[in-house]
């Protein structure tokens, strides 16, 4: 009684009864179906298609191949155009654009344009003009996703 003040041990419930003989059946019954459906219905690791002259899409443009760009310029926001010479307006652009055209040589000029999620879709348009009027062969958009809040209002 001295080294078990409160007799806890008696208000305990019984050990359970062991289980292994469950535990055996339950192994024998999943290789029962292991072996009853066969692996093709129980465990599936793709999908395998009835037709085999199925195949996937393939795209003509640009996604098979890496496309190299003569000039990158990114932008945040409305009028606010960075390239790697320093911030620059619209305005600005019209000159330094031809310039980027020339330095690329006889090479086709490509212009990659990074714009953030908010950038307006007129400026993007504003944007792709001035580049082909510079005379840059195609234009290349690399678009933000959108941020969410970070404290959500929905559940």
């Amino acid at each position: 009684m001295i080294t078990r003040p409160l007799d806890l041990s008696s208000k305990l419930r019984p050990a359970p009864r062991s289980m292994d003989t469950l535990f055996y059946v339950n192994v024998a019954l999943l290789g029962l179906f292991f072996v009853l459906f066969g692996s093709r219905f129980v465990m599936s690791p793709g999908i395998e298609l009835l037709r085999p002259e199925f195949d996937l899409p393939e795209s003509e443009g640009g996604g098979g191949m890496a496309i190299n760009t003569t000039a990158v310029i990114s932008v945040l926001g409305p009028n606010m155009v960075f390239t790697g010479e320093g911030r620059m307006s619209f305005s600005e652009l019209e000159a330094w654009l031809p310039t980027q055209v020339a330095r690329g040589g006889e090479q086709e000029s490509r212009l990659l344009v990074r714009a953030d999620a908010q950038v307006p879709a007129s400026d993007l348009l504003r944007l792709s003009d001035i580049a082909t009027a510079a005379g840059f062969s195609g234009v290349h958009l690399a678009l933000e996703r959108e941020r969410g809040s970070e404290f959500s209002t929905q559940p």
